[in-house]
Formats: structure tokens, sequence, C-alpha cells
């Protein structure tokens, strides 16, 4: 009996492995893999990616024939890296007369503004992201400045998206989680009233409510008053129901309490952005669920909401148990890329490597609920991969090789082309009639 059950599998990965050869299949072998995932770390790895996903990962393993092999001995390989936050795709250049399909401007729409259907995956931003790692990202709407019009934003800015850089087919996830300035920030939208922002937010969230329990009387056609349109009640009954997560632009402890009372009130879930002072509250944030989206290098007190900040919150929210992601504050558009570094200074001020690693990985993978299908390397997930000559947190490490959904993506970017050219040095055209 135990002969034949032996038999039978052995006759099932041969079966996985002419199925494997048959359909597109690359092997990534030889690297020091970092899976994010229950494998942990493996050395001298075999990677087998079948038509865009993982078949297998370990050690010691057979490369089907016909395998497309990709050499990675003496390399580091990770899952590709997830930017939490940013507009890529939704801006080019920051400063230009263009639009930018980002930004939330006027009452007329609030929390129904999806930035979904404005995402361009052609952007030029986003090849130079993903040659260096960035595979994922959330693109996530903000409120505008005001314009010619005296229209400024609003409170609630809008969904937030889940896209991968790799094609055209690009959206994974509509409505990731609703957008929400708080604090500070969001006391500018709200006639300079922190209080005025609060309420702005209950009040949506008490009109989504009385919506949800009324929606007959407008199937009859008996209006009932509210200040926000049905296009934005509509999009905050995921929140009210708990599905859609609130991403909170906060800082200060107070808001962040504040924050947490509402939260158990409404049974909502939250995430926090920036969390300058979560650090203080970390079992409190803990207890509640709540996930942090945080800048690590953005440790000085540069405002009153930010007067507790400091270097290593990482690490006290990581010993509480919070759920936690790195972001870099400053360029998560045009350097979304830049995570690394705010790896490397997390782990610079204590934080365990694999925790960072899966920081900009995994975690922000989970927070917005598509750790199913990306964020470490596993069996039946996107075959999302980056190889690395060295430390990926090393300020000079740049990325080998980067695969998004099983596809080798082609290693560069409007400024390589550039550089290319440029460096022809013994070419007579003149750099602008050159041929790269």
């Amino acid at each position: 009996m135990k002969y034949l059950i032996s038999l039978l599998i052995s006759m099932l990965i041969a079966l996985c492995f002419t199925l494997a050869a048959a359909a597109e299949t690359i092997a990534i072998v030889g690297g020091k893999v970092h899976t994010v995932g229950p494998e942990g770390t493996i050395d001298k790895a075999t990677i087998i990616v079948v038509d865009g996903k993982i078949l297998s990962v370990g050690s010691g393993m057979s490369v089907p024939d016909g395998a497309t092999v990709i050499d990675a001995t003496g390399k580091i390989v990770t899952p590709g890296l997830f930017s939490p936050l940013g507009r890529l795709g939704l801006v080019e250049v920051s400063s230009s007369a263009g639009p930018n399909d980002a930004a939330q401007i006027g009452d007329q729409f609030t929390a129904g503004f999806d930035v979904a259907d404005a995402y361009n995956s052609h952007s030029t931003l986003i090849p130079v992201q993903r040659i260096e790692g960035i595979t994922r990202a959330a693109i996530v709407p903000a409120p505008g400045s005001p314009d010619d019009f005296g229209n400024i934003g609003h409170v609630l800015s809008g969904l937030a998206a889940i896209v991968n850089l790799g094609d055209d087919n690009a959206l994974d996830k509509r409505g990731a989680a609703m957008v929400v300035s708080l604090g500070e920030y969001g006391s500018f939208f709200a006639n300079g009233s922190r209080t005025g922002a609060w309420l702005i937010l209950r009040n949506a969230l008490e009109e989504a409510s009385d919506y949800r329990d009324h929606k007959g009387d407008f199937e009859r056609g008996m209006r009932r008053d509210y200040q926000h349109s049905i296009v934005d009640l509509e999009a905050l009954q995921g929140v009210i129901s708990g599905a859609t997560p609130m991403l909170v632009s906060v800082d200060r402890a107070s808001d962040i309490k504040v924050l947490i009372a509402l939260t158990q009130e409404y049974g909502l879930n939250a995430i926090i952005s920036g969390g300058a002072e979560a650090w203080t509250l970390a079992d409190e944030l803990a207890d509640a669920d709540i996930s942090v989206i945080l800048n690590v290098t953005d440790n000085l007190p540069g405002n009153f909401d930010r007067i507790n900040a400091r270097r290593g919150g990482a690490n006290v929210l990581a010993a509480a148990g919070v759920r936690y992601a790195l972001s870099d504050g400053a360029s998560q558009s045009h350097n979304a890329r830049n995570i690394t570094q705010s790896a490397g200074n997390a782990v610079a001020d204590g934080l365990d490597w694999d925790a960072a690693l899966r920081a900009i990985t995994l975690t922000p993978a989970e927070i917005y609920g598509v750790a199913e299908s990306v964020g470490s390397i596993e069996t039946g997930k996107a075959a999302d991969l980056v190889i690395w000559p060295a430390d990926p947190f090393e300020l000079t490490t740049y990325a080998d090789q980067v695969l998004i959904n099983g596809i080798v993506i082609p290693m560069e970017s409007r400024q390589t082309m550039l550089r290319d050219r440029y460096l022809q040095m013994d070419s007579e055209k003149p750099p602008a009639y050159r041929d790269r």
C-alpha cells in the first residue's frame, strides 16, 4: 500500500513537471531565496515558474526540460517590492500644467472618487520603479489644493486601488481603501478645524448608515436629505461594513486615540498613514488591529502633530505586534523605489533584516487584502521576483533582473535610455539624433 501511494505521488510530480515543460516555464537556480513565507530563507534554491505562477521553491530540485533557466548563483532573490502609498500612473511631472489624476477637489464626489480608471500603465514613471524591484503598488488619491475657482479637497478623498507594474492588465484590486485626512493636515480641508474634520467623517458615516437602512426609500423614489452624493454613500458601504479599510493620514497620538475609539464605535477597519507618534500607542493599536504605514526616516518634529517623532518607531510597533509597512514619505510616486532605503534605515535602527523585508513585501499585501496572491515566494502565488547582486538595502545595490507575473521585465527606463544615448561619445550624431 505504501509503495502504491509513493508511486502515485511520484507520478503526480512527474505529471506536474511534464505540464510545466509544456507551458511557459522559467527556472531561477542557485540563489539565496528569501521567501518571506513559511519556507523562510533557502540557500542555493530553485524556483520553478509556470505561466506566471510559482509552481515550487526549494533546494535540490530538478529543472523541467525546456525551461528557461536564469542563473542566480551567488545572488539574492526576494519577492517583488510593494509600494504601499503613492500616485504611480496618476501623475507624470509634479509641477506641469497637466492634470493630477490623484487630486480630489470639490464636494460633488468625495468618497466615491475612484482613481482606478485614471491609472496609466504606460506612465514613464512605471519602468523607473520596476527596474529597481517595485512590482505592486497602492495608488492613492489625495485632497487637492485650492483651484482658481476656490474649490478645495475634502476630508474624504476617495478610493485607493492596487496595481501591478507589469502589463496593461494592471489593475489588481479596486476599492482597496477609503482615503481620509485627519489631524492637522485634515483640518486644512475642514475650515482650519481639527474637530471639523472629525465631524465631517462622522457625518459621512452616519449618512452612509442611514442610506443603508433606508435604501428602499430611494428605490420607491422617496429621497432623503444628505450632504453626500449617492455615489459617495455607495462607496462608504464597504467602510461601514468593515470590508473596506479607511486609510487615515494622521500623526498625533491624541488623534490616534480618537481614531481607535471611532473604529470600535462603528466597527471599522483602519490603516494609519504617517503615524509619527503611533509608537506611543503601540499596545492600543495592536489590540485594535490597526495597521501603520510608517516612514522611518521622517523622524523630526516638523509640526505640533509630530513632537514625539523618533527613529526606531518600527521596533516599538513590532515588539507590540502591530502590523506595519514601510514607505518613503517624500517621493512615493517618482521614487517609490526608495523604500529599500527606508528598510535599510529601519535595520540600522535595530529592526530585524527579515522583518524589514517583510514590511516592504508581504505586509503591505496583507494590509490591502491581496496577500493570497502576492507578497511572498510561495506555491500558487504570482511570480513577482527580484534578483539582486547583493543586499538590496545597501544604497549602491541595483536589481539584476525583475519578474512580474512571471514575465521577465526589460531592465530599461527612459532614464537608462537617456543615459545610454549620452554615453555614446564616439557617435557622429548629436544626442537628439541617435537611435537610443
